[in-house]
């Protein structure tokens, strides 16, 4: 859902010249400035490598819902996933900023009861340790998907659609957990042309960033 987000803002972008989609299905979005890559295992870029290089930023966005996952899964998807992207894009094109799309209460000290928020954690010291020329960690709170977004994952799918009508109250009431996917690409895409103060970006901090981008 947060892909779909940015992928739009950045196909709206005039500064964004060139966008590699890589993912396990197409977007389904034709465009000029679009080219996408189908892999089944994206634990693999070894059939991309000649396509990896010269790119400004990564945003990465997969990840999985770790409801019913056993920790060896979820850590599955979420750290080895993570690092062996990671590594591979830090080897092909050192001077990228990475963006890594975490969630608010991730643990930073990746010891505490909370599995999935471990797991997060773990995954963002290690990327934050790799050579990029940058790399930010995003831990959004609760995202209203806009312009007909959809989650992949069903259990997302009926939690946004009952939880819609609230969001203005929530936005009113709590404005520093919750955000859209609108925001989160223009955060994404502010932070890779300008940089951010600190690495961990909590929901606020994603929010002010957006507004900037669009002041």
């Amino acid at each position: 859902m947060v892909g779909q987000g940015v992928l739009r803002e950045c196909l709206l972008d005039r500064d964004v010249e060139k966008i590699l989609a890589i993912g396990r299905s197409a977007s389904a979005q034709p465009h000029g400035k679009l080219v996408e890559r189908v892999l089944a295992d994206l634990t693999d870029l070894s059939s991309l490598q000649a396509e990896l290089s010269g790119y400004g930023a990564c945003f990465f966005c997969l990840g999985t819902s770790a409801v019913g996952m056993t920790e060896a899964d979820y850590r599955r998807v979420t750290y080895d996933l993570t690092l062996s992207v990671a590594r591979t894009l830090a080897a092909a094109s050192p001077g990228m900023t990475f963006i890594y799309v975490s969630g608010s209460g991730t643990d930073s000290t990746g010891r505490g009861r909370s599995m999935w928020a471990r797991v997060k954690g773990e995954t963002e010291n290690a990327v934050l340790g790799l050579p990029f020329k940058a790399s930010y960690m995003f831990r959004p709170g609760f995202i209203q998907p806009l312009h007909g977004i959809v989650s992949k994952t069903r259990f997302y799918r009926t939690l946004y659609t009952v939880a819609a009508p609230l969001y203005p109250v929530w936005k009113a009431l709590i404005p520093g957990y919750v955000t859209t996917t609108e925001a989160v690409g223009r955060a994404m895409l502010q932070v890779a042309r300008h940089g951010a103060p600190k690495a961990i970006l909590e929901n606020r901090d994603i929010n002010a960033l957006a507004a900037a981008a669009t002041a």
